[in-house]
């Protein structure tokens, strides 16, 4: 037997499992993907085409009417519209990743740096504390919300988001710090760095990645949390998820398109943080750990 004809066996063997793999890849993304391209065929799809029981892949009409009537919808008595319920929900999740950033970066620098008594025990109350649902607590949450007199506000859904995501942002962040080898801060003080200067020099641009991380899953947390925000707001300070309900009518029929079109509009800031982060991301990969 020739080496081509080994070589050939052995790419034949070794390729029929990849070529397997990457059509299962393709068809978990058409999975994952579809019910999102549905939502946006959806909302360029008037009213009445949207529950004929032969739906189409394309919108045969195509328009903008849901858009302007989600954006334009006058809200009901005692309710929000979107303007206002979007302009909570902006408020409240740049503030969990701003807050969230600075509290989870100073815990995850003192549990992967520092040996102090209970430290173990600490990291993991961090990760049970995650592992208890929100749902499950939630009595307790508004209980004490109620007694904080932080009922329908919001930095009583802010303190909620903010206690919600914490714990797993400390636990990311700890294996982010403690995979930057202290070697680096002591080589920058060598070279005549103060420690502070050689943390923010060398140390930070090698965490950023992380901070960028997580503070994209606070964001995401924050903005797509329906329970505690329906449990706590109500009215004109309802943030977006929440305000979805506003269409569903116990007198009317549902307009779907409308729906369809306020969801569409309501993941779009998601998209619009995550391409503006991932560059930032990506660039703090290489950044900082190259001493010129």
């Amino acid at each position: 037997m020739t080496p081509h004809t080994q070589k050939s066996r052995r790419t034949h063997r070794f390729g029929a499992p990849k070529i397997v793999i990457n059509v299962v890849a393709v068809l978990v993304f058409l999975c994952s993907v579809f019910p999102v391209y549905w939502m946006v065929n959806m909302s360029f799809t008037p009213s009445n085409q949207i529950i004929s029981r032969t739906p189409s892949f394309f919108p045969l009409e195509f328009t903008f009417k849901n858009y302007v009537t989600a954006w334009t919808r006058e809200a009901a008595p005692g309710q929000t519209d979107f303007p206002h319920a979007l302009a909570s929900s902006i408020g409240v999740a740049i503030a969990v990743v701003v807050v969230c950033a600075v509290f989870a970066f100073l815990a995850s620098i003192a549990i992967a740096r520092f040996a102090f008594r209970g430290r173990y025990v600490f990291i993991v109350s961090v990760l049970v504390v995650q592992m208890v649902p929100g749902e499950a607590m939630m009595f307790t949450i508004y209980n004490m919300i109620d007694d904080w007199r932080l009922m329908n506000t919001l930095v009583g859904l802010f303190i909620v988001h903010l206690a919600s995501v914490v714990p797993f942002t400390i636990w990311t962040l700890r294996g982010f710090v403690a995979g930057v080898p202290a070697d680096l801060e002591e080589a920058a003080m060598i070279d005549g760095c103060t420690k502070a200067q050689a943390f923010w020099k060398v140390t930070f641009p090698l965490l950023a990645p992380g901070l960028v991380s997580t503070g994209i899953f606070a964001f995401i947390q924050s903005w797509n949390e329906f329970t505690m925000a329906l449990l706590l707001m109500k009215g004109y300070n309802l943030t977006l998820p929440p305000w979805l309900n506003s269409f569903q009518s116990a007198t009317e029929a549902t307009n779907w398109g409308a729906v369809m079109a306020g969801s569409t509009l309501i993941a779009l800031p998601v998209v619009i943080f995550f391409l503006f982060v991932q560059g930032r991301m990506t660039g703090g990969l290489v950044s900082g750990a190259v001493k010129g």
